[in-house]
C-alpha cells in the first residue's frame, strides 16, 4: 500500500509539473492580447517581468472603445528591449479576481512589475499608451555624456512626463529620488556638456537641477542647497505646472500633494480673459510654491464648478482655498477677482488667507477622490434603483397597518426618507463603467 501511495504522488508531481510546463509554453511575447482567466491569471503573471492587464466588462462601452487601442499597442510593446505583455480580464465574470486586485469599476488598468501590481491612470490611445508604458521598463536614471545624448534623452521621453537633468549634480542623490519617483517622471545626470546647452536651458552655473515640463512649456531651475530634503521638495513641486487646469487626470496626480489648492473658477477656462489670468496666476504660483494653483471653467466642468458655488450663474472668477477633501475656505472680501487690477485682488485674497481671514465651507459635490471616480455607469444606477425598489416593497409588504387619513403622505414621505438613506449609503467612490 505504501509502495501504490509513493507512485501515485510521483505519478501526481510529475503530471503537475507537465501541466505546469505547458502553461508556461502557452505565453508567448507574440505581440497578441493575452485573454486571462482565473485558471491562468497566476501563471501569467509569474511568467513575464512586465504585463499590463486591462480588467474589463464586456458591457462596458469604455472597454470596448479601449480595446482596439491595446491590440494596436501590443505588438510594439512587446517588440521592446524590455517587453511589455498586454493582457485582459473579464473581471464582471472572473469576480473572484476582480475582489483580489480591488476592481471597482471597468475598465481598471494595472500593470505588474515583477509581480506587484500598479495602478495605471495614464492616456489609453495606443501611441501615447506605448510612450507611457516604456517609462516602467525604462533605467531609473539616465546617465548622459554628452550633448546629442541630452537632446535625444529629452526628445525621447515626450510630454507625457516631467523631466528632470541634474547638471553636474551627485549621481547618488539623484538615483534614490529617481527610483523613488520613476513612475512619474524622467531623470537623468549630465555629466558632460557643454556653453550651448547652459544657454538653450538658461542657466549659467552649475550643479543644477533643471525641470522640464514639456506639454506646458515650462521650466524652473534648482541651484541648490543639494540635500536630499531640499532636492525631493523641489522634485514634488514640479510634477505638475505652475498652475494646474482641473480635470480627472490631473486631480489623479494631486491626490498625493499634501498641499492645499489655491483654485480659481472661470467661466470659460479658453477665452482671452481667462488666459490672461491664469498669466497673473502663474506669477502668484512662483512665489507661493508652498501651495498648488489649479483652475476650472465652470463651462467645461460645471459639475466641479458648482461644488464651490462657482457655477456660471455666479460672479466670477472667484477663488477658494480647498484641502482635497469635503471642505474648503473662502477668503472674506475676496469672494471674487473682477475688478480691473486682477493682479492686486489675487495678491489680497492670499494675504487674506494667510492671516487666516476666512470662512469654513463644505463643497456641495462628492470629494476630492469622489471627483476622480464621478463616472458611473447607467447599468449600476439601474442596479441601484432596483435595489432600492425591492427594498421598498419588501417594507411595504411587510407592514400591515390600517388605512388612516394622512396614509399616503406618509407614505411618500416614507419613500423620500428610505431613498435619502440609501442614497447616503452610495459612496461616489465605487466607480463603474
Amino acid at each position: 500500500m505504501a509502495r501504490l501511495i509513493l507512485i501515485l504522488s510521483i505519478f501526481t508531481l510529475l503530471y503537475a509539473v507537465s501541466h505546469s510546463s505547458e502553461s508556461n509554453e502557452n505565453f508567448k511575447i507574440d505581440g497578441k492580447v493575452l485573454e486571462l482567466d482565473e485558471s491562468n491569471f497566476d501563471s501569467a503573471i509569474s511568467s513575464f517581468d512586465f504585463i499590463f492587464v486591462d480588467f474589463y466588462a464586456p458591457w462596458c462601452g469604455h472597454c470596448k472603445r479601449l480595446a482596439p487601442e491595446l491590440d494596436a499597442a501590443a505588438p510594439i510593446l512587446a517588440g521592446l528591449k524590455k517587453p511589455i505583455v498586454i493582457a485582459k480580464v473579464d473581471a464582471d465574470k472572473y469576480s473572484r479576481l476582480a475582489r483580489k486586485y480591488d476592481i471597482d469599476g471597468y475598465p481598471t488598468l494595472k500593470i505588474f512589475m515583477h509581480g506587484v501590481p500598479v495602478d495605471y491612470y495614464g492616456p489609453r490611445k495606443s501611441d501615447v499608451l506605448v510612450r507611457y508604458l516604456r517609462k516602467f521598463v525604462a533605467p531609473d536614471v539616465a546617465i548622459l555624456n554628452s550633448d546629442l545624448e541630452i537632446k535625444d534623452f529629452v526628445d525621447a521621453a515626450g510630454t507625457n512626463f516631467p523631466i528632470f537633468i541634474g547638471f553636474g549634480v551627485n549621481e547618488t542623490i539623484i538615483s534614490s529620488l529617481g527610483i523613488k519617483y520613476k513612475k512619474k517622471a524622467w531623470f537623468s545626470v549630465a555629466s558632460d556638456f557643454s556653453d550651448d546647452i547652459m544657454v538653450k536651458y538658461d542657466f549659467d552655473k552649475a550643479p543644477a537641477l533643471l525641470s522640464i515640463h514639456p506639454s506646458y512649456n515650462e521650466q524652473s531651475i534648482f541651484y541648490g542647497p543639494f540635500e536630499e530634503k531640499f532636492l525631493e521638495d523641489f522634485i514634488k513641486q514640479n510634477f505638475l505646472p505652475l498652475v494646474v487646469p482641473m480635470n480627472q487626470e490631473t486631480l489623479k496626480i494631486l491626490k498625493d500633494d499634501e498641499r492645499k489648492i489655491v483654485l480659481t473658477i472661470m467661466e470659460d477656462e479658453h477665452d482671452e480673459k481667462s488666459q490672461k489670468l491664469v498669466k497673473l496666476l502663474k506669477a502668484a504660483a512662483y512665489a507661493n510654491r508652498d501651495l498648488v494653483f489649479g483652475y476650472t471653467g465652470a463651462k467645461q466642468w460645471e459639475e466641479f464648478a458648482d461644488s464651490f458655488g462657482g457655477s456660471k450663474h455666479s460672479e466670477l472668477p472667484k477663488m477658494v482655498v480647498w484641502d482635497g477633501d469635503e471642505e474648503y475656505l473662502s477668503v472674506i472680501g475676496s469672494e471674487s477677482i473682477v475688478k480691473e487690477d486682477q493682479a492686486s485682488e489675487i495678491s489680497q485674497f492670499l494675504k487674506g488667507y494667510r492671516e487666516g481671514s476666512t470662512i469654513q465651507k463644505r463643497i456641495s459635490g462628492p470629494s476630492f477622490m469622489g471627483f476622480i471616480n464621478s463616472l458611473i455607469s447607467i447599468r449600476s444606477v439601474y442596479i441601484l434603483v432596483f435595489l432600492v425598489a425591492i427594498l421598498i416593497l419588501i417594507l411595504t409588504v411587510g407592514k400591515e397597518e390600517p388605512l388612516r387619513v394622512g396614509t399616503r403622505d406618509e407614505a411618500g414621505a416614507g419613500l423620500t426618507a428610505s431613498s435619502g438613506a440609501e442614497s447616503s449609503e452610495y459612496r461616489p467612490e465605487d466607480k463603474q463603467d
